[in-house]
């Protein structure tokens, strides 16, 4: 028997508004939004800067520059984010106080992710806003499609290694492993999985389309691609690598991936994670 929507939705809103006041409380708002800002901050200069870089100038050479930067960040700030929720609730005793009232884990999942996604994505889309205003006063044009691709690639960046997050998190026995976990997936993503695509290609003579496709797997480089892509379709920057890419995908095929596949590889750890939660002893 399934219970009416609106009861259902009285319980996910109070984790909701439980968890979003933790995040306050630590200041993880204040930690993510401080941490984007000087991101911005870092690379604002180099957009302001009239002068012309690969054809980029002004306020386009900023969310340039801050896509780039963000594809290493993101993924970082999601998996400290994240990492901990589900290990520390289970040794803390939370749910064991939890289990005693008349709400389902679903309820609770759904209320973590969803706060997990705005005090992560809120506060970098509200400095891509910050982005678009300041280029309307400036007289730049043709910003809104950037900043827009820049805000939905973010947003299925951090989705997918918020899930990531929360998988390995609901794996861990304790807290430190979950650290190193988190650390480990962090690096992987954004270093160790290039040199050790680089180190193959060294040994092994492999198709360009299995290169990109090895390549196309990290879900940061995807998001790198589709980002860089909304600057320069052609991929020039990227030199015969990035025309080979753009003639063989199209922008409509690099903005699925840089999208599509993140968004998928989330969901499918937040599938494995739910389906873990139902089935383990959280006590």
């Amino acid at each position: 028997m399934t219970r009416p929507l609106a009861t259902a939705a009285q319980p996910r809103r109070a984790f909701v508004r439980l968890l979003l006041a933790d995040a306050i409380r630590s200041r993880w708002v204040a930690f993510t939004a401080c941490t984007y800002a000087l991101v911005f901050g870092a690379f604002i200069w180099l957009g302001l800067r009239e002068s012309s870089v690969l054809g980029f100038t002004g306020i386009s050479r900023v969310v340039l520059n801050l896509a780039n930067a963000v594809a290493l960040v993101l993924p970082l700030v999601s998996l400290v984010a994240t990492s901990q929720a589900v290990v520390r609730a289970r040794s803390s005793g939370f749910f064991e106080l939890f289990l005693a009232q008349p709400c389902r884990r679903s309820d609770w999942f759904v209320a973590l992710l969803g706060s997990r996604l705005l005090v992560i994505a809120g506060p970098l889309w509200l400095l891509l806003a910050a982005a678009l205003i300041a280029g309307v006063l400036r007289g730049e044009t043709g910003l809104a499609p950037l900043i827009g691709r820049a805000a939905l690639v973010s947003f299925s960046l951090s989705f997918a290694f918020v899930g990531i997050g929360l998988l390995l998190s609901t794996l861990a026995r304790s807290g430190e492993r979950a650290t190193v976990y988190a650390l480990l997936a962090w690096l992987t993503a954004s270093a160790l999985h290039d040199f050790a695509l680089i180190g193959v290609l060294l040994r092994v003579h492999m198709p360009p389309q299995l290169v990109f496709a090895l390549a196309a797997l990290n879900p940061v480089e995807a998001a790198r691609l589709t980002l860089l892509g909304s600057i320069d379709p052609n991929l020039a920057v990227l030199g015969p690598v990035g025309f080979w890419l753009s003639n063989q995908l199209g922008p409509t095929l690099l903005v699925t991936l840089g999208i599509g596949w993140p968004l998928l590889l989330g969901g499918m750890c937040l599938i494995t994670c739910a389906q873990l939660l139902r089935r383990m002893d959280l006590v």
